[in-house]
């Protein structure tokens, strides 16, 4: 059985699009929302002359606010939730929502891997890339958290379903990215009593995300770094032990999320992070494998093919996975610019292959590679992710 690709979701965006939503109020919306959808038919049919199977809009909705520029798969969030205030005037600062007081995320300057290597991390030289736009303002949650993305999430969902017919593809062969409530969750709180209080909101308000998606026939990819990446926002360390009670939560909040919508429409990427950084202190998956593995979903997207999680892979030996899931694993990287050899990209696919069989293995991509990569680079990346999978069928 020829092996399945896809990647995780994000692609560059292209030149016309960055400039018409640079140009947004001058253009109006008309024309915004034309070039828009030309941009994701674009980016679906390159998806798809290239060979991958397993398709998405390149996050290409998630760029843009009402008032604030973002360019990042969280930042989008910001502009479908109701009851967050936009702090443009810098009257709040950015900080975790409040704990209960077993977990107490940090800032992300006093993670422990950005102040064990200060001095790389705050020097423009050093080649660590955290993000290329930084967002002009952070939200607070003010008053009770309410989904209010119905246009945005429908727009995204209408533009892709109109890409893959134009392609000749299936609903089934579309996903479309949502954010997680842990990582939702991970802004400054002014009205919740405390942190359960914050995710389980973010859950009751993203289940309408997940459902419309969902509803109109494609695969909604949970995007959830917070499970793996929050390790490192905790400082001093805590004992795994109350990292995984920590992450539960998370988990539970994702499944009454996800409460009502059919299984094998879901996916979940989890993730280190995508910063172009030492990742020293990130958690082993070891450590988090059993907790991941109760999310209510059909498929698993991880990294698995950067220097700090490629050894990793031998953890699914140990995995009795139930038969009807099935992973996808980061086959090649988004940190950095060299192109996988498709040889390589083969033989890290047949490693899972010999675990679960090639029916249960989409080959796939670390993180998204819009915003990480030149484009030049990311599309090469998909090309010989392409070529790594068929050399492995």
């Amino acid at each position: 059985m020829a092996i399945r690709t896809t990647h995780v979701g994000s692609l560059p965006r292209t030149p016309e699009l960055l400039d018409a939503n640079a140009r947004r109020e001058e253009l109006g919306e008309e024309e915004f929302a034309r070039i828009l959808q030309e941009s994701v038919d674009g980016v679906v049919s390159r998806e798809h002359s290239i060979g991958l199977d397993v398709v998405n809009d390149g996050e290409y909705g998630h760029i843009m606010t009402e008032s604030v520029d973002y360019g990042a798969w969280w930042f989008y969030s910001f502009s479908r939730f109701g009851g967050l205030e936009l702090d443009v005037d810098g009257r709040f600062a950015m900080a975790p929502p409040a704990s209960d007081g077993t977990v107490q995320l940090t800032t992300f300057a006093e993670r422990r891997d950005w102040q064990r290597f200060a001095d790389a991390y705050s020097d423009p030289t050093s080649g660590i890339h955290v993000a290329q736009t930084k967002p002009t303002a952070f939200p607070t949650i003010v008053a009770p958290l309410t989904y209010i993305g119905q246009d945005a999430v429908q727009r995204d969902i209408q533009g892709l379903l109109r890409a893959l017919s134009d392609n000749g593809l299936s609903t089934s062969d579309g996903f479309l990215a949502a954010l997680s409530p842990g990582s939702a969750a991970r802004i400054s709180n002014a009205y919740y009593a405390n942190d359960l209080e914050v995710v389980q909101a973010c859950a009751d308000a993203l289940h309408e995300e997940y459902k419309a998606i969902t509803d109109a026939g494609l695969t909604v990819q949970i995007d959830d770094p917070s499970l793996a990446e929050a390790w490192d926002q905790i400082n001093p360390a805590p004992s795994v032990g109350d990292y995984q009670d920590y992450i539960q939560v998370r988990i539970d909040a994702l499944n009454q999320a996800l409460e009502g919508i059919p299984e094998e429409q879901v996916r979940l990427h989890v993730c280190w992070g995508s910063w172009h950084g030492p990742h020293t202190t990130d958690i082993p998956l070891a450590d988090i494998i059993d907790n991941v593995l109760t999310a209510k979903v059909h498929a698993y997207s991880f990294e698995a093919a950067n220097a700090r999680h490629e050894h990793e892979w031998t953890v699914w030996k140990d995995i009795d996975l139930p038969e009807d899931k099935v992973l996808i694993p980061g086959v090649v990287g988004h940190s950095t610019n060299v192109v996988e050899h498709p040889e390589l990209v083969a033989q890290r696919i047949r490693r899972f292959v010999d675990i679960v069989g090639s029916d249960r293995v989409i080959a796939s991509t670390d993180c998204g590679l819009g915003g990480r990569v030149h484009p030049s680079i990311a599309w090469a990346k998909l090309e010989s992710l392409v070529e790594g999978a068929r050399l492995v069928g």
